[in-house]
């Protein structure tokens, strides 16, 4: 549950105006924005203006990023919604000049870039959801998550708790964590590894 020092130091220089850490955020997340709009099979023109039109809506909505971390989720989703407009906007020209509507079969690869995104924006709520728990179960959490989980007696020892506590402890704060806001919106349209994922963490 740790967010991504390297993109959160590059958002909050180039919100600062830093014209080498736009750069750089361009460098270092243009494969991301091609290989998207390569599965949507774009033309090199039409994937030109989705590349542009993603980062001048960057621009736009940098210094509002809540969550620096989250960047590569939100640059992913933004550019598929621009694939699929300019999609759209070609099929419909086609159809205008009487072309018959091709339909395209179901993109796996596209598929695995909407799970990523989903799976990004839903450890994103799970970070946020965790950073507002009380002190005393962030830290009953993240020993239990470790791998291996932390022994009872050394949590009983580090947290100065009976080692009887340990579990009423860990449900009453995974409680807290299920009814956090963030955590609720997950409950909506999961799937795939992450799901599994979640409910380990949430669930158990």
């Amino acid at each position: 549950m740790r967010d991504d020092p390297i993109v959160i130091a590059l958002v909050g220089r180039a919100s600062a105006g830093e014209q080498a850490a736009w750069d750089e955020i361009v460098e270092r997340f243009a494969p991301l924005v091609w290989s998207i709009c390569r599965r949507f099979r774009l033309s090199e023109a039409d994937a030109h203006d989705v590349a542009q039109n993603v980062w001048l809506r960057l621009v736009e909505y940098l210094p509002s990023l809540r969550e620096p971390a989250a960047l590569p989720g939100w640059l992913a989703t933004t550019t598929r919604r621009e694939c699929l407009r300019v999609q759209r906007i070609s099929w419909q020209q086609e159809k205008q000049l009487g072309q018959p509507e091709i339909d395209l079969p179901a993109d796996e690869e596209s598929t695995q870039v909407d799970r990523w995104v989903i799976a990004h924006e839903r450890d994103s709520a799970l970070r946020r959801a965790f950073a507002d728990l009380g002190q005393r179960c962030r830290q009953l959490l993240a020993m239990l998550m470790r791998d291996p989980p932390e022994p009872y007696a050394k949590i009983s020892s580090d947290l100065g708790i009976p080692v009887g506590s340990i579990g009423p402890s860990r449900a009453r704060c995974l409680q807290q964590l299920r009814g956090s806001p963030f955590v609720a919106a997950l409950a909506e349209g999961t799937t795939g590894r992450g799901e599994r994922r979640d409910r380990r963490v949430v669930g158990r």
